[in-house]
């Protein structure tokens, strides 16, 4: 009986104690023996069978508990509910990130295939060879080579300029649009089949009347250009804007003239473009010479050099040509890739064939007898001698394979070459066999540097900084270098020049920035009317004290014209 109470009470606890389980058919057996017992309890042989049968199989284990049907239905529906939802998530998560990824990698990828694009030098390995040589000096050379990074302009932001004025005539060429100044090549266009702005009659009467006043108050000869139809669209008192037949985009990277005509020039730049001037520069015409050049190659014209009539152009990928009749008639030079870099500097010496070339990893050449022989002047590269002089204390330099993205040529032949990280800077000398490195201790990196005509240095840094050596030669430390006192607003200065005479100093920069100093460069002043030249100006050069010439991106081309107040 004790064991029947105790079954009957734990039946009973059952559904309360344990949810998952139960013992509904094990109750109702004990109730139906309860009552069996009170209605026949005369019967005592039948209940004492039926409570043996009872304990028995109570004792003997057989209430081992069952689990119920609705309650592991639920657990699995709610188990299988958070299973697709983390799972959901987790697949989320991944197809975000690897599109996030993908996005970056695209835009980086973008980017750097944007400025390789537009570098003004290239790492194409080339050596002077010529179908006619008989002899050419060796030259030792790193094992090492890099590319030369893309030299950007520097300026603080990129800065937009807008086209809101109406484009002028050009029929030689396509207008220009917008230019960025953190992309020197940058494409832009113009919609020209936009329809035009509708404008009432009093808002035309009102502009109509403030333009006449303008112009009425305008001196004579600023009235006549202002009303000149294709004429320059700048308000420069020193420059005019010439038109060009170029497309838009092609970088303008070096000019000359012969010095037998001074009216007679050449400009060099990207997409194997050489244009001709006979008028000083006023005027120019595209000079086709692809007879000269390989098929499906896109040249760049990096320098052009004359000395009386003898003339001569290099570019890369590897080209040298030759002229000895003032450009009427050119000749293609053979050059060979058996030496690293690519040739970025030529300069006609003499007029009896004498020339000097230069790569951007150092290597000198000289000829004089119009490119069938030449000889090396150094003997080893910039990378090799960086590398080899390793305990020099030259920051940086340990190592080394890049290359000079500048480097600047005086009349004694005395070379400058500026590393491509504008860290230091390295010199050479007519009988010198190595390029002398030179450490700087300024944290401010160098954008450009030179000579200048009394033979002292001028720097460039970025950030729109500009420095200029106390003494004539090369200085020994950075304390020797005095700093200019620019307002460049922090756009960045790539490029300085003067005049012959060396009374007067321009540099030019980012976003149509143009300064000048009358003072060999302890004062500046800037020429406010070049800010409406929509690109970055890269060089500036004088070849007499009236001929001078801004080049920039995008076929900008600025000429000196003097002053006009």
């Amino acid at each position: 009986m004790a064991c029947l109470n105790a079954s009957a009470s734990a039946a009973r606890r059952a559904p309360s104690s344990w949810p998952t389980f139960t013992f509904r058919h094990r109750a109702r057996r004990l109730d139906t023996f309860s009552e069996s017992i009170s209605s026949s309890t005369s019967d005592s042989s039948t209940a004492s069978r039926t409570a043996s049968s009872v304990k028995s199989s109570c004792c003997a284990g057989n209430h081992s508990p069952s689990f119920s049907i609705e309650s592991s239905a639920s657990r699995f529906f709610l188990v299988f509910i958070f299973f697709i939802f983390f799972l959901s998530f987790f697949v989320f998560i991944f197809f975000f990130s690897f599109f996030c990824f993908l996005s970056f990698v695209v835009a980086i990828v973008a980017i750097v295939a944007e400025f390789s694009s537009t570098s003004p030098v290239g790492s194409t390995p080339l050596v002077p060879w010529s179908p006619r040589a008989t002899r050419i000096d060796g030259i030792r050379f790193s094992a090492h080579s890099a590319s030369a990074p893309s030299n950007a302009p520097l300026s603080a932001c990129a800065v937009v300029k807008s086209a809101a004025r109406a484009p002028r005539a050009r029929p030689h060429a396509a207008r220009r649009a917008t230019t960025m100044a953190m992309k020197p090549n940058a494409d832009a266009s113009v919609d020209t089949d936009a329809p035009a702005m509708r404008v009432s009659r009093r808002a035309l009467a009102t502009k109509t009347v403030t333009l006449a006043a303008a112009l009425a108050a305008m001196p004579a000869d600023r009235r006549a250009r202002a009303l000149e139809l294709g004429g320059s669209s700048i308000d420069s008192s020193f420059w005019e804007q010439v038109e060009l037949p170029l497309e838009p985009g092609v970088i303008l990277l070096d000019i000359a003239f012969t010095t037998s005509d001074p009216n007679h020039g050449f400009l060099l730049g990207t997409r194997q473009t050489v244009l001709e001037t006979k008028d000083g520069g006023k005027t120019w015409d595209a000079r086709d010479l692809s007879s000269l050049l390989d098929d499906d190659v896109n040249y760049r014209f990096n320098s052009v050099s004359f000395t009386g009539n003898e003339g001569w152009i290099i570019g890369k990928p590897a080209v040298l040509l030759h002229t000895t009749d003032g450009g009427v008639n050119w000749e293609r030079v053979g050059l060979s890739p058996r030496l690293p870099g690519a040739p970025v500097l030529i300069t006609a010496v003499k007029d009896n064939g004498t020339a000097e070339m230069v790569t951007d990893e150092g290597a000198i050449y000289f000829t004089s007898d119009a490119a069938r022989n030449w000889k090396a002047a150094v003997e080893e590269t910039v990378s090799a001698t960086l590398n080899r002089t390793v305990s020099s204390g030259i920051t940086g330099a340990s190592y080394y394979t890049g290359t000079f993205s500048n480097i600047a040529r005086n009349d004694k032949g005395e070379y400058l070459g500026l590393s491509s990280r504008g860290n230091f800077y390295m010199s050479w000398a007519p009988g010198q066999a190595y390029w002398q490195p030179h450490n700087r201790t300024s944290a401010r990196r160098v954008q450009s540097m030179g000579w200048r005509p009394d033979g002292g240095i001028w720097e460039l840094t970025r950030g729109g900084g500009i420095f200029f050596s106390e003494q004539t030669g090369m200085p020994e430390e950075d304390s020797e270098f005095v700093e200019g006192k620019i307002g460049s607003r922090g756009f960045g200065l790539l490029d300085l020049g003067y005049s012959p005479s060396g009374k007067t100093f321009w540099t030019v920069g980012g976003s149509g920035s143009v300064f000048y100093s009358n003072d060999q460069g302890r004062t500046w002043k800037r020429d406010r009317g070049t800010d409406d030249v929509a690109a970055n100006l890269y060089t500036v050069k004088f070849q007499g004290e009236n001929q001078g010439f801004i080049l920039g991106n995008d076929g900008v081309l600025l000429r000196y014209t003097g002053s006009k107040n």
